[in-house]
């Protein structure tokens, strides 16, 4: 399941997070993407990254992991467990990054103790208009076929991480994200999207027969369905 959520930050979150980036490069935080990349996505990797350890790296993930728990569509669409600390990125100059899979398993070492998370989706959340750039698409390819997402900031996308993908190249401007991956509380795709379907009739017949019979029954399926499924 592809699926583009709008309004994760407001306008203001998003003009502070770019206004913190702008300082962490001032104070020299910004470093080549491939030194954070595995042997086959260094190959592929032209861009640049905030360091993991930057305090400003750090202020901002909590601010969108805020904003992640906020957001109810997220959160039906990812059943997120666990989700591996937000990452920055920023392509120029013709930058790009091939066509390549996100690694099955990820180290969260901002804990005392490195934990080890399973990226079964993966999320890009742009912190640049569209207008801002020429290029620069988040190309995806799955079993949907081939999507390529643009979108404006403070939006975001969400895809299986199983999926390959690439960013073009950047002709014009600055193309500025966040990105990170999320551990579900389902393994499987076609489970989310099971899920994520039955939870918007839910709501939907929840909204417009508010006292219809069918709600319990419809609501214990699917925590049945979550309890049956899930990996905790």
């Amino acid at each position: 399941m592809l699926l583009p959520i709008p309004d994760i930050l407001t306008s203001d979150q998003v003009r502070h997070c770019r206004d913190r980036l702008d300082q962490a490069e001032r104070d020299g935080d910004w470093a080549d993407g491939r030194l954070t990349a595995g042997h086959q996505s260094a190959r592929a990797k032209d861009n640049a990254q905030l360091l993991e350890d930057s305090p400003i790296a750090r202020e901002l993930g909590a601010l969108i992991l805020d904003a992640l728990g906020k957001n109810s569509t997220f959160f039906s669409a990812a059943l997120p467990h666990r989700i591996y600390p937000p990452l920055f990125n920023r392509y120029a100059g013709g930058q790009s990054f091939g066509y390549h899979v996100d690694n099955a398993v990820r180290y969260d070492r901002s804990r005392d103790e490195a934990s080890a998370i399973r990226t079964d989706l993966s999320a890009t959340l742009f912190l640049a208009d569209p207008e801002e750039y020429d290029g620069g698409e988040l190309v995806i390819e799955d079993t949907y076929g081939v999507q390529q997402v643009k979108l404006p900031a403070g939006h975001l996308v969400l895809y299986p991480g199983t999926s390959l993908h690439r960013v073009n190249p950047v002709t014009r401007g600055a193309r500025v994200a966040s990105f990170f991956w999320i551990q579900s509380m389902l393994r499987e795709d076609a489970q989310r999207r099971l899920m994520f379907e039955l939870d918007i009739a839910i709501r939907q017949l929840s909204r417009d027969v508010p006292d219809h019979g069918a709600l319990p029954r419809l609501t214990g399926v699917y925590h049945n369905l979550l309890r049956r499924w899930s990996e905790l």
